[in-house]
């Protein structure tokens, strides 16, 4: 699996995983700015954004009738458009990929589902092994409640697609917890930095930066 396995790519590509309300995508996008201000060319891509893809996916969403396999196989569709045209060509010109969630949000999520773990990675079995994988480690109640404070958890955010409670938050609950708990039996396989997502948002990124200076070479 070239997931094991070091690129021979010049650019570095640096990954963030976590549950929803777990602060990533901000440390992300203010690592991405500091990067940048550094000289740094860098590219971004996240989870579900393949233009060949990700509408249909949406779309198929809205009705609320996706099968976890299914579901599985759409997502892994769009992460092979995003790898394949721009991830791998641009660690081929040297950049820098920051991307928010990578293949390891699907073994989370898709087995936290009922997805077979040992199908779900051969499914993602073409992924490239990140230079970097980081983990931003939340308890779900801190999770739920940084996005009650902004919104309504989704339908399949919250894990009402596979009947583990009628109530959305007591599904969300369930769900995440469940997320959480693939999320940590993969430290130590894939090598994650977990990353401590409670503590200030200040304090977050300078330990991030540090990090992430050392893998590309700043």
């Amino acid at each position: 699996m070239r997931l094991h396995q070091k690129h021979n790519y010049p650019g570095r590509l640096l990954v963030v995983e976590g549950v929803d309300g777990s602060g990533k995508s901000t440390q992300l996008d203010l690592l991405r700015t500091w990067l940048e201000s550094r000289g740094k060319s860098v590219i971004f891509t996240e989870w579900n954004s393949s233009l060949l893809i990700s509408k249909t996916i949406k779309q198929a969403k809205r009705s609320n009738t996706l099968i976890p396999v299914t579901f599985s196989i759409l997502h892994a569709t769009d992460f092979a458009d995003r790898l394949e045209n721009i991830i791998i060509p641009a660690l081929k010109a040297g950049l820098i990929v920051l991307a928010d969630r990578y293949c390891f949000t699907a073994f989370a999520r898709d087995v936290a589902r009922g997805v077979d773990r040992e199908w779900v990675r051969n499914l993602y079995g073409f992924s490239i092994q990140p230079d970097g994988a980081f983990y931003f480690q939340v308890p779900v109640e801190i999770s739920l409640q940084r996005i009650a404070n902004s919104r309504m958890p989704g339908f399949y955010e919250s894990g009402m697609d596979i009947g583990l409670s009628i109530d959305p938050r007591e599904s969300f609950q369930i769900f995440q917890s469940l997320i959480i708990n693939e999320y940590d039996k993969m430290v130590d396989e894939f090598d994650f930095y977990t990353m401590p997502a409670t503590k200030p948002i200040h304090e977050q990124q300078m330990l991030f930066r540090e990090l992430a200076a050392k893998i590309v070479g700043l």
